[in-house]
């Protein structure tokens, strides 16, 4: 009995709480229920979620809940704080303190091993990351946590987020504080959105904890049609990808043939966007249960005709954070700020002095130079290298979010890259303005095409592993042999199609079928839902998979 208790109420590593599990699903039903018991006094639905989201975190990433305290209450304090002072200038230093505070925050835990790596290659040094957070836990409670690695806590990148945007928004006279700790807490630790988003915006998410709990007929078949279609894609899709093919083709690339790797590249651009549009879809569907209504993250990304559009349409939370309260502040298309050269110069100097030839060093060195020196002398190019320049050190940045290698690093330059070479190619392009359907097709394809090829440091574990995958693609395709590999893999090829078919399904088709799903009869709907649950579960061939965006 007690070892029962404890798999319920204590955080177990090894099954960390999430939406595949049975055990979210009950836990969901019981915070469901009691939560239509409370939801009339807003004080009261505030504190229930607040505590249910508390409980959800620890069973998430245990320990780690406390750092998650830390940053409601800190950033609730800075919040009051910026808004009560008078002058400018004080809340500008508090608000640079508070930023501050949660990027040392988020860097001792997602980008130490990085910073120490580049300094040992730097420097020829050996130094050697030590945990002393975890170190002091140990001491504390008694534990016996790992100190030689630095554990990255669940969805840090996520809710760091949204409390430096409350703190940025309050500064900017956009919002006002919130009334107590409490529906700030609730903000910042709302469950269905903690752990992988989207990332909530103050303004968007606050002003709905004041209102009156209210939820239609349509509503309610919409927040279940969101659930479902986010079970099938994450595992009926995504997972049959990733545990049949995909990750056996990236843990050792060179045994597999070019042919085998140029589809597992194709398979995981597919993989990622199931995966996480399934964690958004179910996010939003509870959510809005709840009576609580959260913007769509995803618009059919592999439908763009450019790199710019894809960014539009994937990720969106994220896109549109990186450009309210990065690309604009650093000057967006109009100006350079003083963050611009700052960031800039940085990159070059840290990559020139991390190449290993000589002459890349200094060719890295000289180009942000050169480019001060064509602005300053032809003033006609100012706009455009301010411009770019401010949309490339924002795509690097997001690529660092995501991940503290340079795999992501090179993976954000590529997209900053792609989008600036795109903005030059269509001021040339006869192409551009033609809107016939070959036409849109062939934009799909070079983006796909091209997103593809970003993503193969995405997913490969280091630049090694990217470098054997290419390799492969490049050396060892091997026409002769891709009759037998179709034949092999026929049940991935056919996952691959359906999935692919229906994201390229046209809007108003999916709509009809949403549409016949809410409208149907409630009979309808329960033996919709338990076929579907069904399915689902008969085609798990593996244990439950993680979501990717957990790690980030």
């Amino acid at each position: 009995m007690i070892e029962y208790l404890k798999n319920i109420f204590l955080f177990d590593p090894k099954t960390p709480l999430g939406f595949t599990s049975l055990y979210f699903w009950i836990f969901f039903t019981i915070v469901f229920l009691g939560y239509y018991l409370i939801n009339k006094n807003n004080f009261i639905r505030s504190l229930y979620l607040l505590l249910v989201s508390l409980f959800f975190y620890y069973k998430t990433s245990g320990v780690f809940f406390i750092l998650l305290i830390f940053s409601t209450l800190f950033n609730y304090w800075f919040g009051n704080i910026i808004y009560n002072k008078e002058k400018i200038s004080s809340k500008k230093i508090f608000l640079a303190l508070s930023i501050f505070v949660n990027l040392l925050v988020l860097s001792y835990f997602k980008y130490t091993f990085f910073i120490i790596g580049t300094i040992n290659h730097i420097f020829g040094t050996n130094i050697i990351p030590y945990d002393y957070i975890m170190d002091f836990v140990n001491i504390f409670s008694g534990s016996n946590f790992n100190v030689s690695k630095i554990l990255l806590p669940a969805g840090i990148s996520f809710y760091m987020f949204q409390t430096m945007s409350y703190t940025i928004d309050i500064y900017k006279n956009k919002i006002v504080p919130v009334k107590n700790i409490v529906d700030f807490g609730f903000f910042v630790s709302f469950f269905p959105l903690l752990v992988a988003g989207p990332i909530l915006r103050a303004s968007e998410f606050i002003p709905q904890i004041y209102k009156k709990f209210q939820l239609s007929r349509y509503e309610f078949g919409m927040a279940i049609f969101l659930i479902l279609k986010g079970f099938v894609k994450k595992i009926m899709i995504g997972d049959y990808l990733a545990v049949n093919f995909i990750d056996r083709v990236f843990s050792n690339p060179a045994r597999y043939s070019g042919f085998e790797n140029f589809m597992a590249t194709i398979s995981y651009s597919l993989q990622v966007y199931m995966d996480f549009s399934a964690y958004s879809d179910i996010a939003i569907g509870i959510a809005l249960l709840m009576g609580f209504r959260i913007p769509a993250n995803f618009n059919s990304p592999y439908k763009a005709k450019n790199v710019g559009d894809f960014w539009k349409r994937w990720h969106i939370s994220l896109s549109s954070w990186l450009k309210d309260y990065l690309y604009i502040p650093l000057g967006g298309n109009r100006n350079a700020s003083t963050g611009t050269f700052v960031n800039i110069g940085l990159f070059f100097l840290i990559f020139g002095l991390m190449a290993k030839n000589l002459y890349v060093s200094l060719i890295l060195l000289i180009i942000p130079l050169f480019l001060f020196i064509l602005s300053y002398f032809v003033p006609k190019t100012k706009k455009f290298i301010i411009t770019n320049t401010n949309l490339m050190i924002t795509m690097l940045l997001g690529g660092l979010w995501h991940g503290s290698s340079w795999n992501f690093l090179i993976w954000g330059g590529l997209n900053g890259a792609g989008i600036v070479v795109y903005k030059l190619w269509k001021k040339i392009s006869p192409y551009e303005k033609i809107n016939r359907w070959w036409a849109y097709v062939i934009k799909i394809v070079i983006t796909f095409s091209f997103i593809t090829f970003t993503r193969i440091f995405f997913r490969a574990k280091d630049l090694e592993t990217a470098k054997s995958l290419m390799s492969q693609i490049w050396n060892n395709f091997n026409i002769s042999g891709i009759s037998k590999i179709i034949t092999g893999y026929y049940k991935i090829w056919i996952i691959l199609i359906l999935g692919f078919a229906s994201h390229w399904l046209s809007y108003d088709l999916k709509n009809k079928w949403k549409d016949k799903f809410i409208n149907a009869p409630h009979w309808v709907q329960v033996i919709i839902v338990v076929l579907t649950i069904f399915i689902v579960y008969q085609s798990i061939c593996s244990d439950m998979q993680a979501f990717i965006y957990f790690q980030f």
